[in-house]
């Protein structure tokens, strides 16, 4: 019999590289390269938090690839609304092919039948709203298991997640903002202001904020809206909250595009800043995008002189995780 060196001396050259190649196949793989199995396309997709089978949407861009860390913004809906029509006033999947980002679409809780739109849903954002509200709905759990499944799925960018929405959304990233900000970068809200007390993040967290002045749900000037029951804080309280939590003193940067004029305050501590776009004659609407099941004349009008989508974007690349 030939010494085994000897038999391996007489294989082909070929024959071994082809040896090689199936036993480099047959070799297991790193947990975190196995993980990414999801690639582009739309997925609806069940989690369970606080004991309750919850839901969220997402549309991951033709550009997105499994070796690359992508950034993710989560697309909160406005009181009575849902992951449906969230994509429709937003036009946020359009935006994440444009840009290269994930989007996600979280999907509140509520009881059919008793809101405006009978599949919509609300969120707990602390004085507000609805359902969830009544509920004491953990939705600061929910958004943090929906980030842990997400990132069990798809190579997302950790440094880069960031949150927008509108409404009772919109007053959801602030929540977010104050009690998640080790994992939301920065937030986008549009047509609602601050809604939760005690707030105290850790870190500064940056703010780009849209509102119409003719907003007749969440007035500029604060007070009572068209919701009955509802108190809300005015844009200039908000404003000034963030700015001294994230250390900004002094006069903005203006801008001016139209009936729209942005207020950059910054930087601040660790470089954050905040921003306000003051919509003139906007209503209860997402800048540059359109209308959903509720029409203008509920709504107000809504300005194409910005996009809040390409705006937020543009502040967001500014303001990752430090």
């Amino acid at each position: 019999m030939k010494p085994v060196f000897q038999v391996l001396l007489d294989i082909p050259l070929t024959a071994i590289v082809v040896m090689a190649v199936v036993l480099m196949f047959q070799m297991p793989v790193p947990a975190a390269a196995g993980t990414f199995n999801l690639g582009p396309g739309n997925y609806q997709r069940t989690i369970i938090s606080g004991g309750m089978k919850r839901y969220y949407e997402l549309h991951v861009p033709q550009s997105y690839n499994p070796g690359t860390p992508t950034p993710v913004i989560l697309n909160f809906h406005g009181g009575g609304g849902n992951p449906e029509s969230e994509r429709t006033i937003s036009l946020m999947d359009e935006s994440s092919e444009r840009y290269g980002y994930i989007v996600v679409y979280p999907q509140g809780t509520g009881a059919k039948f008793r809101l405006i739109n009978r599949h919509g849903y609300t969120w707990n954002a602390g004085s507000c709203c609805g359902w969830a509200m009544k509920h004491h709905i953990g939705d600061v759990a929910y958004t943090n298991a929906l980030l842990d499944d997400l990132e069990a799925h798809f190579n997302v960018d950790k440094k880069r997640v960031f949150a927008t929405g509108i409404s009772n959304g919109a007053m959801m990233c602030f929540r977010l903002a104050c009690q998640l900000s080790n994992r939301i970068a920065a937030i986008a809200p549009i047509s609602g202001t601050m809604g939760y007390s005690g707030c105290r993040p850790p870190r500064p967290v940056s703010v780009i904020y849209f509102q119409g002045t003719a907003d007749k749900f969440m007035p500029f000037n604060g007070g009572k809206g068209r919701l009955p029951g509802e108190y809300f804080e005015s844009v200039d309280q908000t404003i000034a909250f963030w700015r001294q939590q994230d250390k900004i003193t002094g006069p903005p940067r203006v801008v001016h595009r139209g009936q729209a004029t942005g207020y950059y305050y910054g930087p601040g501590a660790d470089g954050s800043e905040v921003a306000l776009w003051v919509i003139k004659g906007g209503g209860h609407t997402w800048p540059g995008g359109q209308y959903g099941f509720l029409g203008k004349r509920v709504l107000g009008a809504i300005t194409h002189d910005i996009s809040a989508n390409d705006l937020m974007w543009q502040f967001f690349q500014q303001h990752p995780l430090q």
